[in-house]
C-alpha cells in the first residue's frame, strides 16, 4: 500500500476511502506525507488536475524529469547536502529540471 494511503487511512479511518475513489496531491509531489496536502477524488478528477497543471511553467508537474524524477533529484539533494546549506541544495535540485527558470513556490 502507498505510503499516503497508508496515512490518509490513518487519519480518517481504514474506510475513509470509498471505492471509485484515489487521494489526490494537491501539492502534486508523490512521496509527499502532508496530510493537508491529501484530497479525495475520482482517477477522472486526478487526471484534470494533472492536464491542467501540466501547463504551468515551473510546475512540479511540468518539469522536464517528470514528477517522480523531480522528487528524486530532491531527496538526493537533502541526502547529499550540508545541513546548513540545506534549502540552497533543494532549490538548486528544482532549479535543474525547470530550464526556462520559471518561479516554482515551496514544497510546503
Amino acid at each position: 500500500m502507498p505510503a499516503h494511503l497508508f496515512g490518509y487511512r490513518l487519519a480518517h479511518g481504514a474506510e475513509s476511502i470509498p471505492r471509485g475513489h484515489v487521494v489526490r496531491h494537491t501539492c502534486d509531489e508523490p512521496p509527499c506525507q502532508n496530510p493537508a496536502h491529501w484530497l479525495l477524488g475520482t482517477r477522472g478528477d486526478n487526471n484534470r488536475d494533472a492536464a491542467s497543471r501540466r501547463r504551468l511553467a515551473g510546475h512540479a508537474l511540468a518539469d522536464v524529469r517528470g514528477a517522480i524524477g523531480r522528487a528524486r533529484a530532491v531527496q538526493a539533494a537533502i541526502a547529499a547536502a550540508d545541513p546548513d546549506h540545506l534549502d540552497a541544495a533543494i532549490a538548486a535540485a528544482l532549479a535543474a529540471g525547470n530550464p526556462t527558470g520559471a518561479y516554482q513556490d515551496s514544497l510546503f
